[in-house]
């Protein structure tokens, strides 16, 4: 009876994340699209090196963001999960307001500091002065992005995905890109871009505010929990996540790490060129997206729970259907980089399809690293997640040190690629040791046997035919559509897959997704 318990729990959690997924798929799009067209225009408008510039200025807010977050954000996304699972409103109350409160503090600080260093930044460390303004501008950015991001890990820690993805996802991309094209039409040049970016993060913080006070209200109440019974939950959630504060930082620093070596060995044109590869190689995270803003406040309700059959299930569930969305993407990066380079950003970023190509391949090795972290994050393993991150860091460090001087960006995605892998081995040694299990499933092998049948029909068309933007699209379709039905006619899918199906079939296409299921 405790087993039919389980799957039916298992199987409507499942039915919960595709439902999600998509409206999460529909946002996510919009978001990828409107996001590019935002860095198109800034590519092609104002030329690669104010690119270059604009993506440096990024990594340096990145960088403050996640240290003066301090981890926060992260810990309140597991904290108000497990709280919830147990019951415990009041304790929820408390995190929320402790939370809101100390990185109000920390952001302005963090935002003041960067105003004042911005100019020994630009010009004594990157040698030029017109990354000034962007930097004074971001760090007005930092303390709308923080407190806007506090109110989103609300919603998301309610499962309310609906409006979480809404917010995060078009919203603030859809407020930049308007904002960006009206400014431009006012003149006022690549001021344009930073001030869109300003305005962006404001409209942010007013929408997540007023919906998460419309859909959580009890979560803005006054806790009446005794002060020593506080400190204590203070405490829990600053010595889980003070190693998220890091772990956010260097997860900013691995990801910036290239363009930063780039930018020391080579110059804002090679910063240009790589950031041209990295937006389209990041379409990867794209599927991880669609499943992982649910998949984590679920597992950790679970895991307050000791449901620990439902969080195995699960996992091995979800990262097949992530193996499946990303393989076909990974094929056609992997057959035409600089026709989908070419499309995206113009001729003159062609350069960068070698490195397309080989970030690629780390792409998808990778592709189970999200869900292992998540795992990870769920069992409060937050020292050994951040440890796991100084190591790949070092190791990227010292590739990129030794291939960026000869071989440029191409030697950077070298070394990003080769981290990249060595850090999903160790997160699977690590979730094997602490879970005694490892989140894959052995028809993921058949899956990558069969897609060398459609990825055929890449090849022959790229040695055949000069392809071209509508030529391109009706390939891609006719590539999709044999990848889904070799996956379909060969046994790729199970009982979990097929209930799915079924469940879909029974109730209609039309069925916009539930915020939350379970709740309690």
């Amino acid at each position: 009876m405790e087993m039919k318990g389980r799957a039916n729990k298992l199987d409507s959690y499942l039915k919960l994340i595709v439902k999600t997924s998509f409206f999460v798929f529909i946002a996510l799009m919009l978001s990828k699209i409107i996001n590019y067209v935002y860095r198109i225009i800034v590519a092609r408008y104002f030329g690669v090196e104010i690119y270059g510039l604009y993506s440096l200025a990024l990594m340096i807010l990145g960088w403050i963001v996640a240290f003066a977050s301090f981890g926060l954000i992260d810990g309140l996304v597991r904290y108000i999960s497990i709280y919830r699972g147990k019951n415990q409103s009041n304790k929820i109350n408390c995190i929320f307001r402790f939370a809101f409160n100390f990185l109000l503090v920390s952001s302005l600080i963090a935002g003041i500091l960067l105003f004042f260093l911005s100019e020994i930044i630009s010009v004594n460390i990157f040698h030029d002065a017109r990354l000034i303004i962007f930097l004074r501008i971001f760090s007005i950015v930092i303390p709308l992005s923080i407190l806007a991001n506090v109110f989103l890990s609300a919603l998301r820690a309610f499962e309310k995905i609906v409006w979480y993805s809404f917010i995060i996802n078009i919203f603030q991309n859809a407020a930049r890109a308007v904002i960006l094209v009206i400014l431009i039409i006012m003149g006022m040049g690549y001021n344009s871009v930073v001030f869109s970016y300003l305005l962006g993060a404001f409209l942010m913080l007013l929408i997540s505010y007023f919906v998460c006070r419309y859909l959580i209200i009890n979560i803005f109440k006054k806790p009446s929990a005794k002060q020593k019974e506080k400190l204590a939950i203070r405490k829990e959630i600053l010595f889980y996540s003070w190693p998220l504060m890091f772990y956010g930082l260097f997860a900013s620093i691995f990801y910036w790490e290239d363009t930063l070596m780039i930018g020391f060995f080579k110059t804002a044109l090679e910063v240009g060129l790589y950031n041209a590869a990295i937006p389209i190689v990041f379409l990867l995270n794209f599927v991880h997206d669609l499943f992982m803003q649910l998949f984590f406040p679920l597992i950790t309700k679970e895991f307050s729970r000791k449901n620990f059959y439902v969080i195995k299930e699960l996992s091995k569930q979800v990262g097949k259907w992530i193996l499946i969305l990303n393989l076909p993407l990974f094929l056609i990066m992997l057959v035409f980089p600089e026709l989908i380079i070419k499309l995206l950003f113009g001729a003159e970023y062609i350069s960068a399809a070698i490195a397309l190509r080989i970030l690629a391949v780390g792409g998808i090795i990778s592709f189970i690293a999200p869900l292992a972290n998540s795992l990870l994050f769920m069992i409060g393993k937050s020292r050994m997640i951040m440890t796991n991150l100084v190591i790949m860091i070092i190791l990227n460090f010292i590739l990129n040190a030794i291939l960026i001087p000869p071989l440029g960006i191409t030697g950077a995605a070298i070394a990003t690629t080769i981290s990249g892998i060595v850090l999903t081995l160790i997160l699977l040694f690590e979730i094997k040791h602490s879970l005694s299990f490892f989140p894959l499933k052995r028809k993921m092998l058949r899956i990558l046997i069969v897609s060398l049948i459609p990825l055929s029909l890449l090849i022959i068309a790229k040695l055949f035919f000069e392809l071209r933007l509508r030529s391109f699209i009706l390939l891609s379709l006719l590539f999709f559509s044999l990848y889904l039905l070799i996956i379909f006619i060969t046994g790729c899918l199970d009982k979990n897959d097929i209930s799915i199906i079924d469940a879909f079939k029974r109730k209609g296409r039309g069925m916009m997704p539930q915020n939350s299921a379970n709740n309690n």
